[in-house]
């Protein structure tokens, strides 16, 4: 039987870079707010953490359209903090194991699916598409050795899936929490992240090719 998880999803960040005038969880893709895209890729899950600040009161409100029941966590330093900060505080509490969901990702359904049902912990990376990218080397079995700004084998867009415990504090990025747990299974998926307005032009485009 799959150990029970928590899906966080971090969304209290500003994205200055993006420059639409909003939060990213807000922005428009074809008709929808990002994050009404993201949570209909987690229909299946029961226990959904939504880690808010910037905007906060827009975000809770449109989350609650379409899940209720979803918890809301404040990251209240969010000028200073970064997605590992609200990956730690949205893990809290929850379940064995917390997959964490940058606010401003998307990811293909079909691979969705197969990160949902994927087992323990792991991390998942995609061709290169941004912008800004953060790589990971990864070895012959698809295993994540380590993060790199400058080269790598594939993008790490994330999600990725730890045991609660594993999950430390940092103001950092999530890959730095991941660095001390290296190397994790590696799980290749199509996903685009949106950091600049060439990543949201690709991301309407990816969100086109889904058909």
């Amino acid at each position: 039987m799959q150990a029970a998880k928590s899906v966080v999803i971090s969304c209290a960040g500003i994205g200055s870079r993006l420059g639409l005038g909003t939060t990213k969880a807000l922005i428009n893709i074809h008709g929808k707010s990002l994050i009404r895209w993201q949570l209909e890729l987690f229909q299946e899950a029961e226990d959904i953490r939504v880690v808010v600040g910037f905007e906060a009161h827009d975000v809770i409100e449109e989350v609650r359209q379409y899940r209720p029941d979803a918890i809301f966590v404040f990251n209240h330093s969010y000028f200073e903090t970064k997605t590992g900060a609200s990956y730690c505080l949205g893990a809290r509490d929850g379940n064995a194991y917390a997959l964490e969901y940058d606010g401003d990702l998307l990811v293909h359904p079909d691979d969705m699916k197969k990160l949902w049902s994927a087992e323990g912990e792991w991390i998942a990376y995609a061709d290169q598409m941004s912008d800004d990218a953060i790589f990971v080397r990864v070895n012959e079995r698809g295993e994540v050795l380590s993060f790199s700004r400058e080269s790598g084998d594939y993008e790490w867009t994330g999600p990725c899936c730890l045991k609660r415990e594993h999950i430390a504090y940092t103001s950092g990025n999530v890959y730095n929490q991941l660095e001390p747990h290296l190397p994790l299974p590696g799980i290749k998926i199509r996903a685009c992240n949106i950091d600049t307005h060439g990543d949201y032009e690709r991301a309407l485009k990816f969100v086109e090719s889904w058909g």
